[in-house]
Order: C-alpha cells, then sequence, then structure tokens
C-alpha cells in the first residue's frame, strides 16, 4: 500500500470533513472541521432549507453575503456572529472567521456554545493549542457536552497526540453511544496514521447508524480510495454530492494519490481482472 504524508493526510482530511475538498478548510481537527461539534440551533441555511454543510459553493457564498451583511448592521448578534463565522470557515476564510469569534466571545465570555464555536474558529487559524484550552473551558465536568469531548480529541489528533484523542472519542461514546460523527472522529485519527484498515472499520460502523451524514459518507469514501478501491470511491461521491463537487472531491484525491506517485498504481489495481 502506499504511504500517504502526514501533511497530505491532514489536507485530505480538512477537506473531506467539510465535504467541499476543494475549499481549504477546519476537523476539529486542522483546519479539520470538526464532525459532530456543536451546532447552533440557528444554523444557517440555504433558501431551500439545506444545512451548511451540504451547501453547494454558490449558495456557501450566497450565505456569505447575507450573513456578513447582517453582522455589519449588528456585530454583537450572538446568532448572526456565530453563523457568520461558521460560513467563512466553511469557505476557507478562517482568519476572519476567527475575528468574528473573537468579537462574539468578547461580549459572551461564558456562553458555552460560543467558547465552542471559538475553538473551532481557532483551530482553522492554526492555533490548535488556544483551540485546546478554548474548548476544555466551554465544558462542564459535571454535565459534560460529547460533541465538546469529541472536538477535544479531534484537536488532539491534529497536534499529533493519537492515543490521547482516541481516548477522548471513546469517552464521548461513553456519554453518547454509536454516535456516528464520534465514530468518523475516530475512524479518521487512524486514517492519519496510516492505519486505513482500522480507519475503514470505524467508518463503515458510523455508515451504519441512522443519523450518519453525508460528512460521514464522504470521510468513508475517502478511505476506500485511499486503499485502491476508487470505483466503489467514486460510487459513494456521486450518490452523496452534486457532479460538480463529486469531479472536485475526485479530483483532489487523484492529485493527492499522484504526488505520493500512488495514483497510477491504484487506478491499475482498480481495473478488473482479466478472466476474473
Amino acid at each position: 500500500m502506499p504511504q500517504i504524508s502526514s501533511e497530505s493526510n491532514s489536507r485530505l482530511l480538512r477537506s473531506v470533513a467539510a465535504i467541499m475538498i476543494a475549499l481549504p478548510l477546519v476537523a476539529c481537527a486542522s483546519g479539520r472541521e470538526i464532525t459532530g461539534s456543536t451546532r447552533s440551533a440557528s444554523a444557517p441555511l440555504s433558501d431551500s432549507g439545506k444545512p451548511i454543510e451540504n451547501m453547494t459553493a454558490s449558495e456557501l457564498a450566497d450565505a456569505t453575503r447575507r450573513y456578513g451583511a447582517a453582522y455589519e448592521k449588528n456585530p454583537k448578534d450572538r446568532a448572526i456572529g456565530l453563523n457568520y463565522a461558521n460560513v467563512l470557515r466553511m469557505t476557507g476564510r478562517n482568519a476572519q472567521s476567527l475575528a468574528v469569534m473573537q468579537q462574539i466571545a468578547i461580549s459572551y465570555p461564558n456562553d458555552r456554545e460560543v467558547l465552542a464555536a471559538y475553538g473551532k474558529a481557532q483551530a482553522g487559524a492554526g492555533q490548535l493549542d488556544e483551540a485546546l484550552a478554548t474548548i476544555r473551558r466551554a465544558q462542564t465536568p459535571d454535565m459534560p457536552d460529547w460533541r465538546l469531548v469529541s472536538a477535544e480529541g479531534a484537536v488532539l489528533d491534529q497536534l499529533g497526540r493519537a492515543n490521547e484523542a482516541r481516548r477522548r472519542y471513546n469517552d464521548a461514546l461513553q456519554i453518547q453511544p454509536n454516535e456516528p460523527s464520534i465514530l468518523s472522529n475516530l475512524g479518521m485519527s487512524y486514517l492519519l496514521t496510516g492505519d486505513l484498515k482500522s480507519a475503514e472499520s470505524y467508518l463503515r460502523s458510523a455508515m451504519a447508524q441512522p443519523a450518519a451524514d453525508s460528512r460521514v459518507r464522504q470521510n468513508y469514501s475517502l478511505v476506500i480510495g485511499l486503499q485502491g478501491r476508487f470505483a466503489e470511491a467514486e460510487k459513494i461521491a456521486r450518490q452523496e454530492l452534486s457532479p460538480q463537487q463529486a469531479d472536485a472531491n475526485l479530483a483532489y484525491l487523484r492529485s493527492m494519490l499522484s504526488q505520493q506517485n500512488a495514483w497510477q498504481a491504484l487506478a491499475q489495481k482498480d481495473k478488473p481482472q482479466a478472466g476474473g
């Protein structure tokens, strides 16, 4: 199996977890998008009611304009600030997202959801130690939030502390058994250390849960593709995304594998064998 560098893994991970691989991005851990992270009840929707995680590039651009205009009029509004920072992060504007969340955190210094979003913004901007401290400050030990526990694990993963990260994911699973976003983060943790079989096992478990969303399935598609089963990965990608998004994802995966001198070998492996 071709070896994928940790840098390439991180790039793949943060892109897939955000669904739109072509856009730079935070899972919780990397700028990785934190799957299972705390989401506001007023999370931004497109005009069609689509959650932000499933928006197309044009819908994200429209949401960014709308929330940007609202934020300019009222920069201390909690819901507007959270939503604006979220769409900024989803479009790769991590420094601006962090600046917005810094302002919201000043106005709401003890708000748990604000602190969680602030931690995500810090992670997206590469401030990992600060993100870890913020997420831990948002947590309440007597009534722990599994989303924050999982988010903490994702930041630890990005810091290269995989064993600690996996303990936190397992802690989160004790609170919320079989939660697909936690299982997905756990799977991606193993991807980061090159253990693709374990990554596939956890992601397959995540996929089997009724609440599994498109991000989970796209992470599964990535792990399948990295093992050379590209036709299977492509089938999943095209079921989940628009043709344009699927093409962007697949092109990105090809480019990553090509950088490792692996794409040609994997593509050949993926072809049906004569007489098979």
